[in-house]
C-alpha cells in the first residue's frame, strides 16, 4: 500500500512538472512570435492568479450552493459525525464542517481551501445505500482529499489552464492581425518559418493538451485519495464495495453539472465510453480503481 502511495505522489508531481514546463514553452513561442515578448506572459499568468485567486478562497461556498448542500449538526446525524471525527482524527486533520444533499442518488465530495476550511457533503442517497463500512471507506477517500491538499494542486493546474488558454487565444489572434508575417518579414530564414508552424500548432492545440493534462492529474489524485483513504479505515474492501455500489447505481445526481463532477467521488455525469472518450473523463476508470484497492495487501501494525 505504502509502495501504492508513492506512486501516485510522483506521478502527480511528474504531471505537474511536465505540465509547468508546456506553459513556459508556450510562452517562450509566444514572446518569439509577438510584439508582447514575455511582458505578455507575464500579463497573461496574473491574469490567471487573479481569477484563481477568487476560486480558491470562495469556491466552496460557491460549490456547496450549486450543490444546494445544507448544513447539518452532529445531533441531526450522530452516526455519520461519529464517522467523520474518528477519521479526521485518524488523519491528523480538523474534523470538517458536514453537509448533506437531499437526492437519493448516492455520491460524496469535499471542498474547501485547506484541512482548516474544509467540508465534506453526502448525499442522502450514500447515507441510505452504504452500510457503515463502505460509509467509512468514501468518508475516508474525501477525508484524504482534504490531508493531500488536492485543492491546491487544482488551483496550480487551473493557472496553468487558465495561462495556456490566454496566450493560445493571444497567439491566435496575432496571427490574425499579421503578427506571423511581421515576424517573418524581420528575417530568420528557415528558422522562423518553422517556429510561425510550431507557434500556430500549439495555438490550436494548446488549450487542448492543457485540459487533457489537467484532467489526467485529476485522475491521478482520485488514485491516491483511494490509497490513502484505505489506510485510513484499515480496510480497503470498504471502498472498493461502495465504489462498486455507486458505479452500479445509474440514478443522476440532479444538481451536478459540469463545473463541479470533477470533485465527487464518482463521476456523477453520464459515464464516457470508449477509450477515446476516457481521455476526457474527471474520472479514472471505475474498474481499475477498484482493481487497484483489492492489489493492496494491508498488515495492521
Amino acid at each position: 500500500m505504502y509502495e501504492q502511495i508513492s506512486s501516485n505522489i510522483r506521478r502527480s508531481w511528474v504531471m505537474i512538472a511536465i505540465f509547468m514546463v508546456f506553459v513556459v514553452f508556450l510562452g517562450y513561442v509566444f514572446g518569439e512570435l509577438t510584439q508582447f515578448g514575455y511582458a505578455g506572459v507575464a500579463i497573461a499568468l496574473v491574469i490567471a492568479i487573479a481569477m484563481s485567486w477568487t476560486s480558491y478562497y470562495y469556491s466552496d461556498k460557491i460549490v456547496l450552493t450549486m450543490s444546494r448542500a445544507r448544513p447539518v449538526e452532529k445531533n441531526e446525524l450522530p452516526y455519520l459525525y461519529n464517522v467523520i471525527e474518528g477519521l479526521s482524527i485518524a488523519a491528523g486533520v480538523p474534523v470538517p464542517k458536514m453537509y448533506v444533499i437531499e437526492d437519493t442518488a448516492p455520491n460524496a465530495f469535499a471542498t474547501g481551501r485547506d484541512p482548516e476550511h474544509s467540508a465534506i457533503a453526502v448525499t442522502t442517497g450514500l447515507l441510505d445505500k452504504l452500510n457503515r463500512v463502505e460509509l467509512e471507506g468514501v468518508i475516508a477517500h474525501e477525508m484524504s482529499h482534504i490531508k493531500n491538499y488536492d485543492i491546491k494542486l487544482a488551483t496550480l493546474a487551473v493557472v496553468m489552464v487558465g495561462v495556456v488558454a490566454l496566450l493560445s487565444d493571444w497567439l491566435l489572434r496575432s496571427f490574425w492581425w499579421g503578427g506571423g508575417r511581421r515576424r517573418r518579414n524581420e528575417g530568420g530564414g528557415e528558422s522562423n518559418a518553422i517556429l510561425m508552424v510550431v507557434g500556430l500548432i500549439l495555438a490550436i492545440l494548446a488549450p487542448l493538451v492543457a485540459q487533457l493534462m489537467r484532467l489526467a492529474l485529476s485522475r491521478q489524485r482520485e488514485f491516491l485519495a483511494d490509497a490513502s483513504g484505505a489506510m485510513l479505515t484499515r480496510y480497503p474492501e470498504g471502498l472498493a464495495s461502495a465504489l462498486e455500489k455507486l458505479a452500479a447505481d445509474r440514478e443522476p445526481l440532479e444538481v451536478a453539472n459540469k463545473a463541479t463532477a470533477h470533485l465527487y467521488i464518482v463521476n456523477p455525469l453520464k459515464d464516457l465510453k470508449g477509450s477515446v472518450n476516457n481521455l476526457f473523463n474527471t474520472h479514472p476508470p471505475m474498474e481499475e480503481r477498484v482493481e487497484k484497492l483489492r492489489e493492496m495487501g494491508f498488515e495492521a501494525n
